[in-house]
């Protein structure tokens, strides 16, 4: 069976953050949040990247990480447009911005030729997440079977802020339901990171395996 792919999502505006927060660096090596995950994947098994981006994008983006891991993983770009829609619809008059989750990964489903898994450009992992997501992705399963990957909520906090999360209620290792909370944050509680995000490990004088 295939290696399975890594599709990231890195088309949105970043209006909120002011700027284009997915390529703008987290460490001092200038190593970008993506680099992170590319690297934790690759150890954990996929054997793709697809990165999901607007073209006017494709320049900065080849050139802060794209042409750097090349030579390490296979790394493919596709374009999230308006004009990109199953037949029997339209962009509604005025919108601008593109769509979501499912509209990017429609997007890229011509670079998409087995099992993968989609995640954020701006969102951290760790190596564990993506370990459970390509034992998932390695084994045999139904069309129709899917798996998500989930972090206690406690452990995706942070004292700077409320954050969105999404809470999920699982029922028999089966998810049941999500709700949507907009304005989390961690109340009255000391600094602490779980255990599988203490210490990102990214070499600066190889960032991938």
């Amino acid at each position: 069976m295939a290696k399975p792919t890594l599709v990231i999502m890195a088309a949105g505006l970043g209006s909120r953050f002011g700027g284009c927060k997915q390529i703008t660096p987290v460490d001092d090596a200038g190593h970008i949040i993506i680099d992170y995950s590319i690297y934790d994947a690759v150890r954990a098994g996929f054997g793709k990247v697809v990165l999901i981006i607007k073209p006017e994008m494709e320049k900065d983006f080849r050139e802060v990480i794209g042409d750097r891991i090349a030579p390490f993983v296979p790394l493919e770009y596709a374009y999230q447009t308006l004009d990109q829609l199953p037949e029997g619809f339209t962009v509604p008059e005025g919108r601008t911005k593109p769509w979501g989750t499912a509209h990017a990964i429609y997007c890229a489903t011509e670079h998409i030729d087995g099992p993968f898994a989609a995640i954020n450009a701006d969102d951290f992992y760790g190596f564990d997440g993506f370990r459970a997501a390509a034992e998932f992705l390695s084994e045999a399963h139904t069309a129709g079977e899917h798996a998500m990957v989930a972090y206690n909520v406690e452990n995706t906090l942070t004292e700077n802020g409320s954050v969105s999360r999404g809470v999920c209620s699982v029922e028999d290792g089966k998810l049941t339901g999500i709700i949507e909370r907009t304005k989390s944050c961690r109340a009255r509680a000391e600094p602490r990171l779980s255990k599988r995000m203490e210490r990102p490990s990214c070499p600066p004088e190889r960032p991938y395996p």
